[in-house]
């Protein structure tokens, strides 16, 4: 990732992907009045993507209207604002798929900021940006697994998916359920693009007896590890680092080989401010932005910003495993809605 590195350097899932967050409405006060002031979409947590918006009025001096809701009801609401778009930007979803479909949708726009003209599309098996603009990578998030360790030693926790099968584990996991969670969706689809869908059946029938509860919610097992409800829970990094920095016995474990992406920022297509969405999309990428998304234990992509957390750009990308985006499109849905008629 040097090349990217050096400029500046970050990962949900289709509209389909992505339950990391819950309906909400308004946190902004004031409406969009298509001048100044700039409206962010944002699934991301509404504290953090409250503080990124107060961080960029301080320096900017331009309002920020936060609309926070889950991604696939943002995605929704912008397609039926097609035609008299409400929002300027949107940030984030639990990755790059949300905003892969958004493009055959067209409610986004081609735009890079000009700290990310340089990168490479795809660094070390991560996407990084749109190969024609239309999103661009704000930070990492790695698919992998938290344990309680006041039940679970470092040593003994998995560190290969197909750890999780060990029969000491039954009983003991948890992981969100695919037909609701983005999170799980995505694990399901990595698996059966590096096996096949045959031999991904099978594993994920066995991984579902291995299980105490298969909540919809993409964080509830990470919860539930730092509550000694379930030992082992699959989830995105930052849901385990946020749990650890509240006191909690959880810690993370970075698979051999695992999904890792940027999580995206965009233009919404036609969004009321056009150069107040392209002036915040810069500002995602600056210090002040990335340094608060380090401080909720995100990945951050700028290089001068350090983690709080032991994972950073260089440490991962070797776990990094490709997805192929074309496959995850065309068959996202019809692997999602099987998932209930294949596992028993």
């Amino acid at each position: 990732m040097k090349k990217i590195l050096v400029v500046c350097l970050v990962l949900g899932l289709p509209l389909f992907l992505l339950t990391a967050c819950a309906d909400g409405g308004d946190s902004g006060d004031g409406d969009n009045d298509g001048g100044d002031s700039i409206t962010l979409y944002s699934p991301e947590t509404p504290d953090l993507t409250k503080q990124l918006a107060q961080k960029y009025e301080e320096v900017h001096g331009d309002k920020v209207n936060v609309h926070y809701a889950g991604t696939n009801v943002l995605v929704n609401q912008m397609m039926a604002e097609k035609g008299n778009p409400q929002a300027d930007v949107w940030y984030g979803g639990g990755g790059i798929l949300p905003f892969e479909s958004a493009v055959d949708k067209e409610i986004i726009t081609s735009y890079i900021p000009e700290s990310a003209e340089d990168w490479e599309v795809i660094e070390n098996g991560i996407k990084m940006k749109h190969q024609d603009g239309y999103y661009t990578g704000v930070e990492l998030f790695v698919l992998g697994f938290s344990y309680n360790t006041d039940l679970v030693s470092e040593e003994e926790a998995p560190k290969t998916w197909e750890d999780l099968l060990d029969p000491k584990w039954e009983g003991k996991i948890q992981f969100p359920n695919p037909a609701a969670s983005g999170t799980s969706t995505l694990m399901v689809l990595s698996y059966m693009m590096q096996y096949g869908e045959e031999e991904g059946w099978e594993y994920f029938q066995k991984l579902k007896d291995q299980a105490n509860s298969i909540p919809d919610s993409g964080s509830a097992p990470t919860k539930a590890v730092a509550m000694g409800e379930a030992h082992v829970a699959v989830g995105f990094d930052f849901m385990a680092y946020e749990h650890q920095a509240n006191g909690e016995t959880v810690d993370f474990i970075v698979p051999d080989k695992t999904p890792i992406l940027s999580n995206p920022m965009t233009l919404v297509k036609d969004g009321p401010n056009p150069e107040g969405g392209q002036k915040f999309m810069e500002f995602m990428l600056s210090e002040d932005a990335q340094q608060i998304l380090a401080d909720w234990y995100h990945i951050p992509i700028n290089p001068d910003i350090e983690s709080k957390t032991p994972l950073s750009v260089d440490n991962i990308s070797n776990h990094a495993v490709e997805l192929d985006i074309d496959w995850v499109n065309e068959n996202y849905d019809r692997i999602r809605n099987e998932w209930n008629s294949k596992i028993k």
